[in-house]
């Protein structure tokens, strides 16, 4: 009997344990599942370039066409003067500047005065002129008298030889005292201390270097530079990769950021031989006719056009949507959806000035809205 209850305390305790050993599992399954993250929900993504509209038959929509068009470059310039056209003014006398009659950015003529040099070389040349003249008139004299006594024979013939040779040198001298007080721009009959500075050709000055009561030093500084603008340069960069596509006497259209409606023809005069090492730019230099209005360093965009076709799209203007910098058109969508694209727009074609070229972003034939101006403004309400 008493092993009897002795084996049912043993099974009620195994009872008992079995049962505290499965709740402990339940509550630390309980625990891991509670603890476990959620399951994942995918929400799908919002496309910001697509629109809905509740009447799309109100937006009408063209194709786009295929254009032909040849292959284009356009590079950036800035305008410079024609170096060979820039003429310095020169001083032959060395002085004191005792007045100016002309400034920088001035247009001037030529033969106009610019400034006046007071100048001890002018004296000296007046003196010499002047000991010159008096030498040659007794030369001369001389030169009569000993003719004179030859034909009398009061005189050998190596007299009037030698007279003759002193007036010859006399003239010689003469002359050479002339020409200089010419060269210094005096005239040998006003004797004048001072030496008049003109202009040697018309154009503008575009250095000034010299100042009132100024020290000159013959032919050491350029008081003034005078500037033909009357043909110009426009020095362009071209990136490595397009220099195959230009070469020497070559035209470019030319459109100044002052003036957008004006266009110029230049022609390529020279290739830069060295490449810039940070951009990879080399020099293009056009030379231009200037017509009067266009300014040194104003800035300028150059049109080549190739000899290779290409094919281009072309849609209404008003089909294209300028914002940001960036153009875009509208696409129709399935499910009255609009789509905004965004392409790179071209020229305006010239033969119908109510098409515009696409050069990337849309294929010919596709739907574009025809005025995307009208859709954009109700999209934004």
């Amino acid at each position: 009997m008493k092993n009897k209850n002795a084996e049912f305390c043993l099974l009620l305790i195994l009872l008992v344990s079995l049962l505290a050993l499965s709740g402990c599992s339940q509550a630390h399954g309980n625990t891991e599942a509670a603890e476990a993250p959620p399951p994942a929900q995918v929400v799908p993504f919002a496309d910001a370039s697509l629109f809905t509209v509740d009447h799309p038959e109100q937006y009408p929509t063209v194709a786009a066409v295929a254009r032909k068009s040849t292959s284009q470059l356009v590079v950036t310039g800035a305008v410079n003067p024609d170096i060979a056209r820039n003429v310095p003014v020169i001083s032959l006398a060395s002085g004191r500047v005792v007045g100016i009659y002309a400034r920088l950015g001035d247009t001037v003529q030529k033969g106009q005065l610019l400034l006046r040099v007071r100048s001890d070389d002018v004296s000296g040349g007046f003196d010499a002129y002047r000991k010159a003249v008096a030498d040659e008139l007794l030369a001369r004299k001389q030169l009569n008298r000993t003719k004179d006594l030859f034909e009398h024979g009061a005189m050998a013939e190596q007299d009037l030889e030698v007279a003759q040779d002193a007036e010859d040198d006399a003239k010689v001298t003469l002359a050479t005292t002339t020409e200089h007080l010419k060269l210094l721009g005096n005239d040998p009959d006003k004797p004048n201390g001072v030496v008049d500075i003109t202009a040697p050709i018309s154009g503008v000055i575009t250095d000034q270097e010299v100042t009132n009561a100024a020290g000159v030093q013959a032919l050491g500084t350029n008081p003034f530079t005078i500037s033909d603008l009357s043909y110009i340069w426009v020095v362009c960069d071209v990136y490595e990769n397009d220099l195959p596509t230009v070469h020497l006497g070559d035209t470019a259209d030319l459109h100044m950021n002052a003036y957008p409606d004006l266009v110029l023809k230049g022609t390529v005069s020279n290739i830069g031989a060295i490449m810039d090492p940070n951009i990879r730019t080399a020099k293009i230099r056009l030379e231009v006719r200037n017509p009067g209005m266009i300014r040194i360093g104003m800035f300028a965009t150059a049109t080549f056009y190739g000899q290779k076709t290409e094919m281009r799209t072309a849609v209404p203007a008003s089909a294209i949507l300028h914002m940001h910098d960036r153009d875009f058109v509208y696409v129709p969508a399935p499910g009255n959806k609009f789509r905004r694209v965004e392409v790179v727009g071209g020229d305006v074609l010239s033969s119908d000035t109510s098409m515009q070229e696409i050069k990337s972003g849309l294929e010919p034939g596709q739907q574009v809205v025809t005025n995307s101006l009208v859709l954009d403004h109700v999209l934004a309400q």
